[in-house]
């Protein structure tokens, strides 16, 4: 079977290309033993990452170069849901099994939870999905209702976003705004302007993927700006780190986006790294990379720093449903620099 890669099934939110793509930069990489040493002792906290469609050597990684948690916001999974129960099982792994897959390699997981904006066109199902949602964003560990906001900017996707910015209101959550990847400053501008007629303070609603065409707009308003460091499609970290010299670190913050695309769950730190070898202060750094996700998000009353800022506790003897990460005999971390695998 052959596989249409023009398909308008796929997903554009993720891997199509748009009128910001740049194009591929030029490679001034270096080792990451090099910029690993300039981030030392630092701490991150990714804000949105999509760890359902990422693997343990990429948790084991995170844990390594200083994440300490993150948020893993509800999305499409890369083909559309064709019933209620693939999303009641997704959102439960969001609460459950993911989250505790990502304590066994030493990060605090948080999550969104919302309809996103691809699978609202499907209006049957997602008159269901409505329905069921409140049975999750109260739960603990969730932090917000999203990522929720426009993708092709259907009259369909504007309703349930309305929707969901009420059901946020009522359970006092911060919104995840998920903007979109083609006419983004309209989207985006849209995006902002219903959620104030909506009556949502902006300092709770996490304006998501902005580039150099929406920041100011969204400062401006009061809401915060997320940026996504995303391979080719969104931002790369070099700009990143000129929007930072540009605007500040108030009310910015970096995420890596990572999911089951060409993304790099080691974005934040890497970011992190190159705007300290472009002389960005240490609590601009922080502000950027850390803190400003934990003010934003933490107005859900989810969020305990010192469940994670002193170190996260392994145990390696949990289990969840009787599941663990462990196979038999199996030791925590394999030593992945031989070449015998036992």
């Amino acid at each position: 079977m052959c596989l249409n890669h023009n398909d308008t099934t796929q997903n554009p939110s993720h891997f199509e290309e748009s009128e910001e793509i740049a194009t591929a930069p030029a490679h001034r990489d270096i080792a990451w033993n090099d910029y690993k040493e300039l981030i030392k002792g630092m701490r991150f906290f990714d804000p949105h990452i999509h760890m359902v469609s990422r693997t343990t050597d990429d948790y084991q990684a995170m844990h390594q170069a200083g994440i300490v948690a993150l948020i893993e916001p509800a999305f499409w999974v890369g083909q559309p849901r064709t019933g209620l129960s693939s999303f009641k099982d997704y959102y439960s792994s969001l609460v459950g099994w993911e989250r505790f897959r990502s304590s066994q390699f030493g990060i605090k997981h948080y999550c969104t939870m919302g309809l996103n904006s691809r699978e609202a066109n499907n209006e049957p199902l997602a008159e269901q999905v409505m329905e069921i949602l409140p049975l999750y964003i109260y739960k603990e560990g969730v932090v917000g209702v999203g990522e929720i906001g426009f993708d092709d900017q259907t009259s369909a996707e504007e309703k349930y976003y309305r929707l969901q910015l009420e059901l946020a209101k009522e359970a006092k959550l911060p919104v995840q705004i998920h903007t979109p990847h083609r006419d983004k400053k309209k989207g985006t501008e849209r995006s902002m302007a219903i959620a104030l007629e909506h009556g949502l303070d902006p300092s709770w609603v996490i304006v998501d993927h902005n580039n150099e065409e929406t920041v100011k707009s969204v400062l401006d308003q009061g809401f915060w700006a997320a940026f996504t460091i995303y391979p080719f499609t969104k931002m790369g970290n070099e700009r990143m780190v000129k929007v930072v010299e540009q605007y500040g670190p108030e009310r910015i913050m970096v995420n890596s986006a990572a999911d089951w695309g060409i993304s790099d769950p080691l974005a934040i730190p890497k970011t992190a790294a190159l705007m300290k070898m472009r002389g960005i202060s240490d609590e601009t750094i922080r502000l950027v990379t850390y803190q400003n996700a934990i003010d934003a998000f933490g107005k859900s009353g989810q969020i305990d720093v010192s469940d994670f800022e002193s170190g996260y506790a392994i145990d390696h003897t949990e289990k969840f449903h009787g599941n663990s990460i462990l196979r038999g005999g199996q030791q925590p971390v394999p030593a992945k620099d031989s070449l015998v695998i036992q």
